[in-house]
């Protein structure tokens, strides 16, 4: 009874810490575009859009156990989507979320079927060629994606309604995609497709034992991963209102990977915190070396993995388990006195209890020969 009464409380105090790491983060989120200025707001945004690819990324390398070195395809192709209904098209903004990520879940679905006989580096290998060779494919198709010049669209308007400036409107309209991508994603992992899922990473013949289909799942997977890229590079296309193919250049698919790896595979805080790797240390390394920023941003990257290997997702983990095992252990209970070493053992009751009276036992030790019994007269010499 007791364990169940600790056990509801521990839940009870699990469910309360989240309601209020969540209250946190939403008074954050709604209140730091007015408290920022444009250009930070803007570096927000970015953050929260790269969230979305890397969602999509961890659900394919992190929990699918697969590796991509061309997720900035997908991110390209669902950018050009959005463009193109603008430019060409003149849709409405709303209207080309839906479109940029059913194109990019069929073209991660017709991806992923070639791809089920690959593994590993190979895998990587053709991924990355994926990566490659689209940029050069934008710029031949001109009459449709503008060639090298690439496209200009309108950026998103704010109702008069709102009273936000353009840049808060921006952001509390990625804000709210991002929060519905994040949140499908975590009921993705946690329904029986998810579950799936992450049986066929952690042992193939296992789950193929248990009756899950390997190539759908696989298949799946890259269909996911992709539309998830998709609406990121849609939201890419709102927030900077230009796309051209030297933006998404195979650059962008290694970044996207390091920033998953650096943020934590496998978890669902990892994209975040990798999208703020992602966005903020490209610049850190150009404002501390002008000359070689990409040494700078790749020795970054070797420190944060060398002081958490798993991701600064499981770095609090880390920390707390390095400051209890540097805990003083309790103190035990000193030890009885050992056998012979004449210390007075603890005193009983003796037949005259009632009295008060106490006999002290004697230790065991050798046994004496010619012992007398208690209360006899003194033996005399004769005796």
């Amino acid at each position: 009874m007791n364990t169940i009464v600790t056990a509801l409380g521990t839940a009870r105090a699990r469910r309360l810490r989240a309601a209020l790491t969540v209250l946190l983060a939403t008074a954050a989120a709604v209140g730091a575009p007015f408290y920022f200025a444009p250009f930070q707001v803007f570096q927000l945004t970015m953050v929260l859009l790269y969230a979305v690819a890397l969602a999509g990324l961890n659900l394919l390398v992190g929990f699918g156990g697969q590796i991509s070195l061309g997720h900035g395809a997908f991110f390209a192709a669902g950018a050009y989507t959005a463009a193109v209904m603008l430019d060409r098209y003149g849709t409405g903004h709303l209207a080309t979320l839906p479109a940029a990520a059913a194109g990019c879940f069929l073209l991660g679905l017709g991806f992923g079927v070639p791809a089920l006989r690959l593994r590993g580096l190979y895998l990587a290998l053709v991924t990355l060629s994926f990566a490659v060779f689209l940029p050069p494919l934008l710029k031949r198709l001109e009459p449709v994606t503008g060639g090298s010049m690439g496209l200009t669209v309108d950026k998103l308007r704010p109702p008069a309604w709102s009273g936000l400036a353009e840049d808060q409107w921006t952001y509390f309209v990625v804000l709210a995609v991002t929060t519905v991508a994040l949140l499908c994603a975590r009921n993705l992992l946690r329904s029986r497709a998810g579950r799936a899922l992450r049986a066929v990473r952690d042992n193939e013949s296992a789950a193929e034992v248990m009756g899950v289909r390997l190539s759908l799942h696989k298949t799946l997977a890259f269909a996911w991963s992709a539309m998830f890229a998709g609406v990121a590079g849609c939201l890419y296309t709102w927030v900077i209102g230009f796309v051209s193919p030297d933006s998404f250049g195979f650059v962008l698919s290694i970044t996207l990977l390091a920033g998953l790896v650096v943020g934590g595979l496998a978890s669902l805080y990892g994209p975040l915190l990798g999208a703020a790797f992602v966005m903020y240390v490209p610049s850190v390394s150009q404002d501390l070396s002008e000359a070689a920023p990409g040494v700078v941003f790749g020795l970054l990257i070797i420190t944060v993995m060398f002081v958490a290997p798993t991701g600064l997702a499981g770095l609090p983990g880390r920390v707390l388990a390095a400051v209890a095992r540097r805990r003083p252990r309790a103190t035990a209970a000193p030890p009885g006195p050992a056998p012979g070493t004449g210390s007075a053992p603890e005193a009983e009751p003796g037949p005259e209890a009632g009295s008060g009276a106490l006999t002290t036992l004697t230790p065991p030790g050798p046994a004496v020969v010619d012992a007398e019994p208690v209360g006899a007269p003194p033996r005399t010499e004769k005796e």
